[in-house]
């Protein structure tokens, strides 16, 4: 056998800049008259390789150039499909098609469900755990490795010594693994690895038995599959081919070098192809296993010595190497000379937190573009930071891309059909329901303005707890709105609405998905008609519904309503929606990905803290990390290992910038090990790199001169706007908080009580009330409360959940009533009036009020009797003036002021419903009247006289007088607090009266 030709392999170091030093590169070697590099067929790893280096050509190529043909190899992270070069429409018979990765997802979903039997988690977690499991797949199908190998001695004696829940998922595993690969040879096809493998190995044979006649050249590939590798090796082979890689350390110390590890290539057979020792965290070690695969010796391979137009001083790249030394190595940083510790250029920012951050870098990045043809890049994995800088740049009209995408979720198209999914779900509750019909794509024409008017009338029929479920309640909630006011075209509106959103509600427990994507889809077109579709998010979402919906219907996939959401969204996530062109031409924001083989002037690392950069190895959650290695696949570690090396090429920049902050939104944060590693490097010099600058104008550029102090709110409204009536329920505002009485009564402002509110006591209120007015006027029968409750609760269509948490204790608490009235009925005292309203002519105002019960006593007197769903006022209170409302109602009933009762009023009593304090019972009776061995209240004969005087002494006052309606003039005094913001409570109170404020 004739000897194999000297691979051709290269390497550009990271201080030149991988694309422009590519390019200078090419151009001369290849280039030819009046063809230019047209014959050249340049093998790159993703679509956005490609872009950056056509643009690097049209930087370097002077007058024109015809460019090389380019093809990728596709990454698999970046869901990319391999080009049209490996992949032809005659790849030959003997290569399955492609399985679709959406049926696959469903289809192994249903596999583990029927594995798992009782013990599948709900379809969302089966859907999830597919997922995984598919990805596990597709690791062990990239390195090569059969679901026979894992039949193998090796890896079943681990398995054996493994805890029992390892023992189950792998067995799960393999089970599953097996029926979907059956599957797949019933149907003449493969995974979408499995088929990639093969095309390699396709155009390796075809390429090592005939050399194409036009010169190959692989540039940036650092995937070390096999099948990959093996290509790679014959291209490389190739006359005039090449394989160009990134930032391969030339220079390391042999001995450094082998203490990488075995790096795929075990010292003796039978050891595992990743050993226990091996440096997996590395920035080369990937590199060693792809020059391992290919069965290159790294002094085969040259190094590329073009540079590009943005290149770094050469000792950069000492200083990288040194840098990321392993741990043993990196004990001789002590006795490195400066030249090989100089990491001049860059600068380490450190921030208090992400906002600081984020506004920091958008200051670096618009001083850089105050220089003509400078180029900047931020680089960093965590979008929301990314999205922060965005925002901030546009103070300064500069629009920038995150060419990293954005999680369809985030889309607008994506939140259409998340928050239809959501209507469907819970019902059309309030809060979905109201997000959705107030959808910037939702009616967006010239009758938007109206939609959305009605809309806010929705909101406000809606507010409170939440309804049940279903279009009743809500329909019930716009038929009590009233009338006039444009409330004739809103119930027109709803009925439109109503018709709708129709199709969502009310579905079975069970919905083939297939079927729920056509109904969302079919209510999204309704409300937003072709806008939904028209942008790239929406034809994003259009592709990964039509994708979803077939697979779901051939797979049979079913889920209850309220799983929709999750599966949707687990499903989005996935998409990242790029941006097209169009944001400022030298500014671009990466995610590590996209900055592979990307370069600018200045650089900035963003969000390096651990966790994001480096991220956190994600286990396998059906096969232990134990039989991946036995298995030679590479441990979650590795992927910390491919973060240093992009974090290297970013190094390699003439300008750099490592930014990071002390914590995120859930808390303290550890800076990124990388950081670490820096500043250990530096030692002492540290110091001299920190950029303080952009921090400390970061802090600045918001702060406002301090505002001047807000005094303690206390207006004084003339006579004519004082004059108002006098509500018996806001009598005790007016003397605890004399401004909430001016701002509901005066200002006329009322609080708004929010969607899906807790259930307050004003609206449990409301429904005793209710109940117990309807029992008084169907006579008050004993034992047909409990009845009348049921039912109202009922109509008011309250949610289940508050029901089942609220009628034991309310139902309770009736009883008591019930059994309390007839017992007292018993005695001669008898319920003469419930629910009543009356008012009388107070001190030249008009008091009026309702009245919860009003009773006659035997001897004639009248019981004045006010229902609390929770404790009743205190003795003091009523003792202090601050408690009136009861005593108010019986001066009203003393003069006459209720219609068709007379008398004096002798009792006053409030009728509790909460629990009593020396039991478990609910319901009690409490008179804040002093006698007896009470130390606390009114004397009973004075009762009456006292209230009178509280009253009159208000009244003049605030509402015949002049006094101011001072906020919080008694703060021990607890009550209603709705109007705390409204008067800047946080901004005085701390002060109190300490600078000398008057009330």
């Amino acid at each position: 056998m004739a000897d194999r030709p000297a691979p051709q392999v290269y390497s550009i170091a990271a201080h030149r800049g991988f694309a422009d030093a590519l390019v200078a590169g090419l151009i001369p070697r290849y280039a030819e008259p009046d063809f230019g590099l047209a014959r050249l067929t340049l093998l790159l790893p993703s679509r956005r390789a490609e872009r950056i280096v056509t643009e690097a050509f049209v930087r370097l190529s002077g007058a024109g150039l015809l460019l090389p043909r380019m093809a990728v190899v596709g990454d698999l992270d970046l869901d990319e499909t391999l080009g049209p070069l490996l992949d032809p429409l005659g790849a030959g018979e003997d290569i399955p098609t492609a399985a679709d990765p959406a049926h696959r997802w469903l289809r192994l979903a249903a596999l583990l469900g029927e594995e798992m039997g009782a013990e599948a988690p709900t379809t969302p977690g089966l859907l999830r755990l597919a997922f995984e499991a598919g990805r596990t797949m597709d690791r062990l199908a990239i390195e090569g490795i059969e679901l026979g190998d894992l039949l193998q001695e090796r890896v079943t004696g681990i398995v054996g010594e493994l805890a029992d829940h390892w023992k189950n998922s792998t067995r799960l595993f393999a089970r599953v693994e097996a029926r979907w690969l059956a599957e797949l040879e019933a149907r003449g096809a493969v995974d979408p690895p499995e088929r990639r493998n093969r095309l390699f190995d396709h155009a390796a044979r075809r390429w090592h038995a005939a050399a194409p006649a036009t010169p190959l050249v692989a540039a940036g590939i650092t995937s070390a599959s096999p099948a990959l590798a093996r290509l790679l090796r014959v291209i490389s082979e190739t006359p005039r081919g090449a394989v160009i890689l990134p930032d391969l350390d030339l220079s390391l110390d042999p001995a450094v070098w082998d203490a990488l590890g075995s790096a795929g290539a075990p010292a003796a057979a039978g050891d595992p192809p990743f050993g226990a020792a091996d440096a997996l965290t590395h920035p080369q070690y990937h590199l060693k296993l792809l020059l391992g695969r290919m069965g290159v010796a790294r002094d085969e391979v040259e190094p590329w010595h073009r540079a590009g137009l943005a290149a770094a001083p050469p000792e950069r790249s000492r200083a990288i190497s040194n840098l990321f030394l392993p741990a043993a190595a990196s004990a001789g940083w002590v006795a490195l000379p400066a030249a090989q510790r100089r990491l001049s250029g860059v600068r380490l920012m450190q921030s208090a937190h992400p906002g600081e951050e984020a506004q920091a870098i958008a200051i670096l990045i618009r001083e850089a573009l105050e220089q003509p043809e400078r180029r900047v890049a931020l680089v960093t994995p965590d979008r929301g930071l990314a999205a922060r800088v965005v925002a901030h740049l546009r103070r300064w009209d500069i629009l920038a891309d995150d060419t990293a995408g954005l999680p369809l979720p985030q889309t607008a198209a994506g939140r259409v059909l998340l928050q239809l999914a959501e209507v469907a779900g819970h019902g059309a509750a309030p809060v979905a329901l109201l997000a959705l019909l107030e959808h910037p794509l939702v009616h967006r024409d010239a009758t938007r303005a109206a939609w959305l008017e009605h809309a806010r009338m929705l909101d406000l029929a809606l507010r409170g707890p939440r309804p049940a479920p279903g279009l009743t309640p809500l329909r019930d909630a716009v038929e009590r709105m009233p009338k006039g006011n444009g409330a004739e075209e809103f119930r027109a509106w709803w009925s439109e609405v109503d018709a709708t959103i129709a199709p969502l509600i009310d579905w079975p427990d069970n919905l083939p998905l297939a079927e729920a994507l056509g109904r969302l889809c079919e209510v999204g077109e309704a409300l937003c008609g072709a806008e939904l579709w028209a942008q790239a998010d929406g034809r994003a979402l259009s592709a990964l519904v039509e994708e979803l919906r077939g697979a779901a219907e051939a797979v049979g996939t079913t889920l209850a309503p309220d799983e929709l959401t999750a599966v949707l969204r687990d499903a989005m996530d996935r998409v990242a929606v790029r941006p097209p062109w169009g944001g400022h031409p030298r500014v671009a924001i990466y995610g590590l990905l996209e900055a592979r083989m990307s370069r600018a002037d200045l650089v900035i690392c963003g969000g390096l803290t651990e966790g994001s950069w480096p991220a956190s190895p994600s286990p396998e959650p059906l096969l232990p990390p134990a039989v991946l290695r036995a298995l030679g696949v590479p441990s979650g570690e590795f992927r910390i290992g491919l973060a240093a090396h992009d974090l290297a090429g970013a190094l390699g920049a003439p300008e750099v910038v490592l930014s990071w902050a002390d914590r995120d939104e859930a808390g303290p944060v550890i800076a990124s090990r990388f950081v670490l590693r820096v500043e250990a490097l530096l030692g002492e010099l540290a110091e001299a790199h920190r950029e303080h600058r952009a921090v400390e104008l970061a802090r600045s550029i918001d702060r406002a001169a301090p505002a001047p102090l807000y005094p303690r709110p206390a207006p004084r409204p003339s006579a004519a706007q004082r004059d108002v009536p006098l509500a018996v329920t806001a009598i005790d505002r007016l003397r605890s908080d004399p401004y909430q009485f001016y701002a509901q009564a005066i200002l006329g402002l009322r609080a708004l009580d929010p969607l899906d509110a807790e259930p307050t006591a004003a609206w449990k209120g409301t429904v005793v009330h209710k109940v117990l007015e309807d029992w008084h006027k169907a006579g008050g029968r004993a034992g047909a409360l409990l009845a009348l409750a049921s039912d109202e609760l009922a109509a008011m269509q309250a949610h289940p959940l508050v029901r089942s948490l609220w009628w034991p204790r309310l139902a309770k608490a009736l009883e008591w009533i019930d059994a309390e009235i007839t017992a007292l009925a018993q005695d001669g005292r008898l319920v003469v009036a419930s629910e009543i309203k009356g008012e009388m002519e107070f001190a030249g105002v008009r008091v009026h009020g309702r009245a919860d019960r009003i009773d006659r006593t035997a001897d004639g007197a009248l019981a004045v009797v006010d229902y609390k769903t929770g404790a009743p006022p205190s003795g003091r209170m009523v003792e202090q003036g601050f408690a009136l409302q009861l005593g108010v109602l019986a001066l009203i009933a003393r003069d006459g002021g209720f219609a068709g009762i007379a008398g004096e009023p002798d009792i006053f009593e409030y009728w509790s419903l909460s629990k009593t304090r020396d039991s478990d019972a609910f319901g009690y009776r409490f008179e804040p009247v002093k006698e007896g061995r009470k130390q606390s209240g009114l004397p009973r004969g004075e009762f009456l006289e006292r209230i009178e005087a509280y009253l009159r002494e208000a009244i003049a006052l605030w509402i015949k007088g002049d006094e101011p309606f001072t906020a919080r003039l008694n703060p021990d005094i607890g009550g209603y607090n709705d109007y705390d913001q409204l008067m800047r409570l946080d901004e005085w109170q701390a002060r109190g009266l300490a600078e000398g404020e008057q009330p």
